[in-house]
């Protein structure tokens, strides 16, 4: 049994305190050691200005932690945070507790990707959640919070993907799909739960044993019925139309997985799959040559490379200088193509030349226009980056090296005009740097037309509430008919929920250039629904599942229901759905809460939950977006335990940037943490997180306020200490207060109670307006102000003396 033992060991300097840091080590019988100490002092062993207290607290993992033992004269965040967690989860008391009075309150964490550890902004969630389930579960109502963890399609392939290439140089393709997806599994088994002990590590009260992944079984299940609904009632469907494109990934991407970056002039840019950095922030402008006349039409492009894929040239309707040339044949420079001059009142007379080259098929723009003016859409790059449907020179050639040679083609012709610096706004992929590429390609897409409005109308009329207030007018604009685009849900990878829709092939094929898809659990189960549906035999056709997989936000969006068993009608679905509450970040306003609210509303008949409160993005200290090329991400365990520059820059070299982001990422963090980041602990750092006014659309975060925070929990400490070494050993405290002839209230004792008593109801009615900095500032106020500046030193000449009524009686 001994073996088994936790043992917390902490190590306290008494002088030379300056650095701390903390570790955790496991011997080899099993025991798990913390220790604290100062690096400063360490350095100066030999001269040993300082001494070294040890205390020892021996706690059986989930057993209550010895609070007997010598407490150390400084606060220790390593000291007072030891076992307890262990104690909560044995205890179960983060499990839902049935009550006479019914009331539940029940909420599902976001679910963190399975690739990731935890950040600032994870930390952020853990906090405001956490602190709002556990005032629900102290006010007695039957409280549950779910935990849950994302497969991250796209993130989780990337990673394996580049662990595959670094070990064996091999890419997915190399080695299959169902080799491939084995390693996917592997390793999400090997580090899946890291991020789930960084949540236990800030102590959230989630309740683990309904721990649900994405890719579980019943989750894949509740993924593939709400497909097959969906699909079977035709509000998905399957089209060709223009998608963000990575080359890299080949695969389309979501609006939430592009970074779209600015550049002020030319700039080279390290793009995947290309030895030198690309070129960007130029304007190149070249000349159409009109047909059967000597005049020419000069155009400006940041992409020249698409104009081999252009079918038009477009003019503002009320332009003098091109009245004239209206249905006008322009020559193709390159495969002397004729494509028309056409109006549309979209361009911008006073922009460049006037005139805007169109391809319809890499540009979202022109992709519109093409479609008002019937323009054909010819896609000349292909899903690796590599030009397609271009004369025999360029065929298979990579786009941005094709965009030199067009240029030297152009020049031989006398059709370049130059080029210029030029600022733009370049669309980059999140997760591999790639640039996006617009290109059209054959998606399933969910209809959101008639589900948007249902959940516009949850709003209006008051169903579905939304905090902070001004997000409606966000929620209006997203779910308008204008902005409530048919949203694409496949993507081109192979890690995820497979789509469960099979391309039926006949053999005696009489709807030529049209294709017929059914959607079912298997395959048995779709040659059922064919045979039925075409009244022919199984031997009349084959079925080819398609190879696709489904985003990540479509699973995401089913979790509230799907987390309790749906579609199976289990006990957790009864009783716990719908949720209470969806707490999360502003950004995925539309990208998650607006789906969880319109397939919840299909699928279930009901709203998943009945009100939203939003926090705003994180940001550090400066106003800087967080991102690791700028050094400003931070680990919230790095602020627990405390983290030298060393070791900022050691986790920097590890994320294998180049030369030139490395030393950014450096630098910043020199200029940010010269001395590191101090031991802060889990207390102060949640409680600095609440003290934010996080409903702000931006949060500035900076890590000296969590610092302020942790001399605030040395203050609680050296009050307790105050006051525990004053009542004694053997101190019994009174379950009720009441002023009778064996306790005197002296009119401090009553003022401070209450003082105390204004403090809980100030708190409950923050809670209930989920305003928590103002709780955190009432609490900070009442403990440094009203009960240490004012109580306790008007009780210190009380407590010396043994007889003292009052305060000793009343405590």
């Amino acid at each position: 049994m001994a073996a088994s033992w936790c043992i917390s060991r902490n190590i306290y300097l008494r002088h030379g305190l300056k650095t701390y840091k903390a570790r955790q080590t496991q011997l080899t019988n099993g025991f798990n050691i913390f220790e604290t100490y100062s690096t400063s002092a360490l350095k100066n062993n030999k001269s040993k200005p300082y001494e070294i207290v040890k205390y020892f607290v021996a706690t059986k993992p989930g057993d209550k932690k010895d609070t007997t033992v010598e407490l150390p004269q400084a606060y220790s965040p390593q000291f007072v945070e030891a076992a307890w967690y262990d104690w909560w989860v044995q205890e179960g008391f983060f499990k839902p507790k049935e009550n006479e009075s019914g009331q539940k309150f029940v909420l599902c964490l976001p679910p963190p990707n399975v690739t990731g550890t935890l950040h600032l902004g994870h930390a952020l969630t853990c906090a405001i959640q956490d602190a709002i389930v556990r005032w629900h579960r102290m006010r007695g109502l039957e409280t549950l919070w779910i935990p849950g963890c994302d497969h991250a399609g796209i993130a989780t392939q990337v990673v394996v993907e580049k662990q595959l290439w670094k070990k064996e140089g091999k890419t997915r393709h190399d080695v299959g799909r169902e080799e491939f997806l084995k390693r996917v599994w592997e390793w999400k088994e090997a580090k899946g739960e890291t991020i789930y002990n960084q949540m236990k590590k800030m102590g959230v009260s989630l309740d683990w044993s309904r721990t649900c992944f994405t890719m579980d079984e019943n989750m894949s299940l509740a993924v593939r019925e709400a497909f097959i609904r969906l699909h079977d009632e035709g509000l998905i469907y399957r089209s060709g139309r223009l998608v963000n494109w990575s080359c890299h990934l080949r695969s389309a991407i979501s609006d939430i997985e592009v970074i779209n970056e600015q550049i002020d002039g030319p700039k080279g840019l390290k793009v995947p799959g290309y030895e030198h950095p690309v070129v960007f922030g130029e304007m190149t402008q070249f000349a159409y040559p009109v047909v059967n006349s000597d005049q020419q039409i000069t155009v400006s492009t940041t992409r020249l490379e698409t104009m081999l894929g252009d079918t038009g040239v477009a003019v503002h309707p009320d332009d003098p200088r091109y009245s004239h040339l209206h249905g006008a044949l322009l020559q193709h420079p390159i495969d002397g193509r004729h494509i028309p001059v056409i109006t549309d009142d979209s361009v911008q007379q006073d922009f460049g030349t006037g005139a805007v080259k169109i391809t319809p098929a890499h540009d979202h723009v022109d992709y519109q226009i093409g479609r008002r003016h019937n323009l054909l859409s010819v896609n000349v790059i292909d899903d690796q980056g590599l030009m397609e449907n271009v004369p025999e020179q360029y065929k298979g050639m990579k786009r941005f090296h094709a965009r030199q040679k067009v240029a030297d083609a152009l020049k031989e012709k006398g059709l370049y005009k130059g080029k210029q610096p030029h600022s733009m706004v370049l669309p980059v992929c999140q997760r591999c740097g790639d640039i996006i590429e617009p290109r059209i390609k054959d998606q399933w897409y969910v209809n959101c037309a008639e589900l948007a409005s249902n959940a516009l109308q949850a709003v209006e009329s008051g169903e579905l509430t939304i905090y902070p207030d001004f997000h409606r007018k966000v929620w209006r604009e997203f779910m308008s008919n204008e902005k409530a685009k048919d949203w694409c849900i496949s993507r081109q990878i192979w890690w995820g929920h497979r789509i469960p829709a099979f391309r039926v092939d006949l053999k005696q094929n009489t709807n030529e250039g049209e294709e017929l898809w059914v959607s079912a659990h298997t395959e048995e189960e779709a040659c059922m629904k064919v045979e039925s549906k075409l009244g022919i035999t199984r031997n009349n056709f084959s079925l080819h599942q398609d190879e696709d997989v489904l985003d990540t936000w479509f699973s995401s969006a089913l979790v509230p229901f799907s987390a309790l068993g749906w579609p199976k009608q289990t006990i957790d679905l009864h009783r716990f759905y719908p949720n209470s509450l969806l707490e999360t970040g502003n950004d995925i306003l539309f990208f998650w809460v607006a789906r969880m609210v319109m397939l919840g509303l299909k699928m279930t008949g009901c709203l998943p939950f009945s009100k939203v409160l939003l926090h705003g993005t994180l940001r550090d200290s400066k106003g800087r977006k967080m991102s690791k090329s700028l050094g400003n991400v931070i680990d919230p365990m790095d602020v627990i335990y405390g983290v030298s520059l060393e070791e900022l820059q050691k986790q920097v070299e590890r994320l294998g940037f180049d030369v030139s982001e490395m030393e950014t990422a450096k630098k910043g963090q020199s200029q940010d943490f010269p001395d590191g980041i101090q031991e802060c602990g889990t207390d102060a750092l949640r409680f600095a997180l609440c003290s934010y006014q996080f409903k702000d659309p931006e949060i500035r975060m900076n890590i000296s306020h969590v610092h302020n925070y942790r001399q605030f929990c040395n203050k609680i400490w050296q009050a307790f200490k105050l006051v525990w070494n004053q009542l004694g050993p053997d101190f019994k405290p009174v379950q009720h207060l009441k002023n009778n002839e064996d306790t005197t209230f002296t009119p401090v004792d009553l003022w401070i109670l209450s003082r105390l008593s204004h403090l809980v109801q100030h708190c409950d009615n923050n809670f209930r307006s989920y305003d928590l900095h103002l709780a955190t500032l009432a609490l900070y106020n009442f403990w440094f102000n009203d009960f240490c500046a004012v109580y306790l030193e008007y009780s210190k000449k009380m407590m010396d003396t043994p007889t003292a009524p009052g305060v000793r009686d009343a405590l």
